[in-house]
């Protein structure tokens, strides 16, 4: 792993990497992987929790092999975890910082959803009480608004995703308006979301997006009414996730980590005896010589269809 298979992989080194970790029980893998090429480059299973001085030898480690080879880093991108910052602007200096696309869109739109949660609580509190029995004639107007009411929590409740869907349809374009009669906040929710997917438009570059973020951080601040639940907008992750819309080769996203990740997830549902550091350590070092072997076993079997697929009298 540290020769032969580092050498190739660093062969058509792309210059920018995706860092995360992975936390299995007692243990965290870090890894580091080409965030272009998709191609895990190195890594290290600690048996406690990464701190930063972990996070600093492991990039110190990896900026070591680089310099052996005159490589240089073009740009990194992480999820919102406080672990990479510090470590980052010691071992690399200033090299591009780009937050995860995915995991801020993930946390504003779980705001959202909590901020129509909490539209929705008020008015099932408002809901007029009624005695036990059939109602009578002086109740019946309670009867009507107490229905209204439940109606309009439980479609606010069962058409949520309604203010964090990317796009929506003009069917549920006329829902939303509809579920939003008499809450005019709501909508200003749903045009919130609107603008937030807007500033990762790649037609923009990364000054506009932020001044497009200063005044949508502006007119956050004057919506009191939920503004409290959407103080991820004020976040400083939401500034770095917009640094890959001035450099073009720079993935928005860390994808080519999680996915490793999500493979060594799913090997563990089957292989439950993959539980210590060492064999942790071992699987891992497997997973890369299949990464390695890729091209050949592709090649093969795309030799292997030609050769199914010939007439029989030509073989």
């Amino acid at each position: 792993m540290a020769t032969d298979y580092l050498d190739a992989a660093l062969a058509d080194f792309s210059g920018y990497i995706a860092a995360d970790e992975l936390y299995d029980g007692p243990y965290c893998v870090l890894s580091i992987v080409d965030n272009r090429k998709f191609r895990r480059l190195t890594y290290r299973v600690l048996d406690h929790n990464p701190t930063h001085a972990d996070i600093i030898r492991f990039f110190k480690d990896f900026k070591k092999k680089l310099d052996a080879r005159g490589l240089t880093l073009q740009g990194i991108t992480t999820d919102g975890s406080p672990l990479y910052p510090v470590p980052i602007e010691q071992v690399f200096g200033e090299v591009p910082h780009q937050i995860c696309e995915f995991h801020v869109i993930k946390e504003l739109t779980q705001a959202i959803l909590r901020a129509v949660a909490q539209v929705r609580k008020p008015l099932k509190a408002s809901m007029p009480s009624l005695g036990r029995g059939r109602p009578s004639a002086q109740t019946k107007e309670a009867v009507r608004r107490r229905k209204r009411i439940a109606n309009k929590v439980a479609d606010l409740f069962t058409s949520r995703h309604l203010f964090v869907k990317h796009h929506l349809t003009a069917s549920e374009k006329r829902t939303r308006k509809r579920i939003t009669r008499g809450l005019p906040h709501l909508r200003a929710l749903r045009d919130i979301m609107d603008e937030v997917y807007r500033l990762f438009d790649r037609r923009c570059r990364t000054d506009t997006a932020l001044a497009k973020l200063v005044r949508l951080r502006r007119r956050v601040r004057r919506f009191k009414y939920v503004g409290q639940t959407l103080n991820k907008l004020f976040s400083e992750n939401l500034d770095k996730a917009l640094t890959f819309l001035d450099d073009a080769l720079l993935p928005a996203t860390s994808n080519a980590v999680e996915r490793g990740f999500r493979r060594h997830r799913k090997m563990q549902k089957t292989v439950y005896r993959v539980r210590t550091q060492a064999q942790i350590s071992r699987r891992i070092a497997v997973d890369m010589q299949r990464d390695a072997q890729a091209e050949g076993r592709i090649l093969t079997t795309h030799t292997l269809h030609e050769e199914r697929h010939q007439p029989q009298g030509a073989r």
